[in-house]
C-alpha cells in the first residue's frame, strides 16, 4: 500500500527520505524548548513564551527573502545555504544558558528555518505531476511525523531536567541530523532549479504584489494564520506549558503524547488520503478546525484532572494529541496540495513562503498568549480562546470554497487539472 502512494519520480522519493531523516532530529528537540527554556535554562514562563514567539518573528522576515530568491535562482540553493545555518543554530542552542544567547541561537535558527520548508515544498511540486502531488503532500508528512514521534520516544527516555548535558546532547544530534538532507541535494544538482533555461536567473514576473492580488489566496492565506496561531503554534508552548502546569504531567507524559500523535498519523494517514481522493479540498480544511478545536477541548478536560486524578490527565493529554492528528492527516495532503494549484510556476517559491511566513506570524502570536495566560494561572482561558479560533478557521475555509475552480479544490478530473482560475 505505501509503495503506491510513492512519487513516480527517484528524486522526489530521495527528497521524503531526507524529510524523515532530518525530523527525526526535530522530534528530539520539538516538545521541549519550552521545559529546556524554563526548567534547565532559567527562563521565566513569560520570557520562554516570547523567546518561542521570537523565532516567529524572524521566520517571518526571512522566509519572503528566501522565496524570492528561490524564484530567481531556485529552490535548491536556497534549501542548501539553509540547511547549513540550521545546523549552527542547534549548536548555539545546546549552549544558550544565557537568555541573550537564548534569543541568538533561536534568531540563527529561524533565519534557516523560514526558507528550508518552503524550498522543500517548492522542490516537491516540481517533481510531481497535479494527480500526484496531493498524494506526495500527504506522504511527506507522514514520514515527517515518523521522524518526529521516533525523536520523541528517544528524547522523553533521555531527557532530565536535573542533568543539562541530556538537553544539549539532543539539541546537538538535532543540529547533525541537518546534514542528511544537505548531503542528498549535494547528489542531486539538476532538481529545484528556477523555470525556465537552465541556469537562467530572472526576476518573476509581478513578484509579492501579484500573489497578493489573488483573491483565492488571499483568502487561503487568512485561513491558515487563524489556524496555524490556534493550532501548530500552540505546540510547542501552549500545548507544553498546559499540560505540565495546568494537568500537572511531567515531561515523559509530553513525550508520549507526541509518539501517539506520530502513531495515529502513521496508521491513518494512508487511508484517509484514499478517502480525500476526489473531495473538496477548502471543505476538508473546514473539517480539521472542527476536529482541531476538538483536540484542545480535551486537553481542557485534562487540565480539569490534574493533580487530583493524575492517570486520567495523562491519558487526556495524551487524547489531545491524537484527536489533533486525525485533523493533520487531513490538512497536510490538502492545504499544500491547494496552494500549488493556486501557485504559478514562476511564483511557486513565493507562494510556499507565503504559508510558511504565516507560521511565523503563528508563532509570534501563539505564545505570547499562552505563555502569560497559562502562566498567570488563566489556563481555561487560553482554552476558549485557541477553540473558537480552530472554529472561527473551519468558517473561513467554508467561505474559500465559492472562490476556487473545481480542479484548484480537487474536486475535478486530471484532463480538466489545467482549467481558468476564478477571477475578481
Amino acid at each position: 500500500m505505501l509503495r503506491d502512494t510513492l512519487p513516480e519520480r527517484r528524486e522526489a522519493r530521495w527528497l521524503l527520505l531526507g524529510v524523515l531523516l532530518n525530523f527525526l532530529g526535530r522530534g528530539l528537540t520539538v516538545p521541549f524548548l519550552f521545559i529546556y527554556l524554563t526548567d534547565v535554562r532559567g527562563l521565566a514562563d513569560a520570557l520562554a513564551g516570547l523567546a518561542a514567539g521570537w523565532f516567529g518573528v524572524v521566520m517571518l522576515v526571512f522566509a519572503p527573502i528566501g522565496g524570492s530568491l528561490m524564484d530567481r535562482f531556485g529552490a535548491r540553493p536556497v534549501a542548501m545555504i539553509s540547511l547549513l545555518v540550521q545546523v549552527l543554530g542547534g549548536v548555539l542552542l545546546a549552549f544558550a544558558d544565557t537568555p541573550a544567547l537564548a534569543f541568538l541561537a533561536i534568531f540563527v535558527s529561524a533565519a534557516g528555518n523560514g526558507p528550508v520548508w518552503p524550498a522543500g515544498s517548492t522542490m516537491l511540486a516540481q517533481l510531481t505531476g497535479e494527480r500526484e502531488r496531493q498524494r506526495a503532500f500527504a506522504l511527506q508528512f507522514a514520514l515527517l511525523n515518523i521522524g518526529i514521534g521516533l525523536g520523541g520516544l528517544i528524547a522523553g527516555a533521555v531527557v532530565d531536567v536535573h542533568r543539562p548535558a541530556t538537553f544539549q546532547a539532543i539539541y546537538l544530534l538535532d543540529a547533525a541530523t541537518y546534514l542528511v538532507p544537505l548531503v542528498i541535494l549535494l547528489a542531486m544538482p539538476s532538481i529545484g532549479r528556477r523555470p525556465g533555461e537552465p541556469g537562467q536567473a530572472r526576476a518573476a514576473t509581478g513578484g509579492y504584489r501579484a500573489m497578493v492580488r489573488d483573491r483565492p489566496f488571499r483568502r487561503l492565506l487568512i485561513f491558515g494564520l487563524t489556524l496555524m496561531t490556534c493550532g501548530y503554534a500552540q505546540l510547542e508552548v501552549g500545548f507544553a506549558a498546559f499540560s505540565v502546569r495546568v494537568a500537572e504531567v511531567g515531561p515523559r507524559v509530553v513525550a508520549w503524547a507526541i509518539a501517539a500523535n506520530t502513531l495515529i498519523i502513521l496508521v491513518a494517514q494512508i487511508p484517509v488520503m484514499r478517502r480525500l481522493e476526489g473531495r473538496s479540498r477548502s471543505r476538508s480544511l473546514a473539517v480539521v478546525g472542527v476536529v482541531f478545536g476538538v483536540a484542545w477541548l480535551i486537553l481542557g478536560a485534562g487540565g480539569l484532572a490534574g493533580g487530583h486524578r493524575p492517570m486520567l490527565a495523562a491519558a487526556l493529554v495524551i487524547a489531545c494529541m491524537v484527536v489533533f492528528g486525525l485533523g493533520e492527516t487531513v490538512l497536510q495532503p490538502m492545504q499544500p496540495a491547494l496552494i500549488n494549484a493556486l501557485a504559478p510556476d514562476d511564483l511557486r517559491g513565493r507562494y510556499n513562503a507565503a504559508n510558511t511566513m504565516n507560521m511565523g506570524i503563528a508563532t509570534v502570536l501563539a505564545p505570547i498568549t499562552a505563555g502569560p495566560l497559562i502562566g498567570a494561572g488563566l489556563g481555561g482561558a487560553w482554552v476558549i480562546l485557541i477553540v473558537g479560533g480552530c472554529l472561527i478557521a473551519s468558517l473561513l475555509a467554508l467561505l474559500l470554497h465559492r472562490h476556487v475552480t473545481a480542479a484548484q479544490d480537487g474536486t475535478a478530473t486530471a484532463e480538466v487539472a489545467g482549467s481558468a482560475r476564478p477571477t475578481g
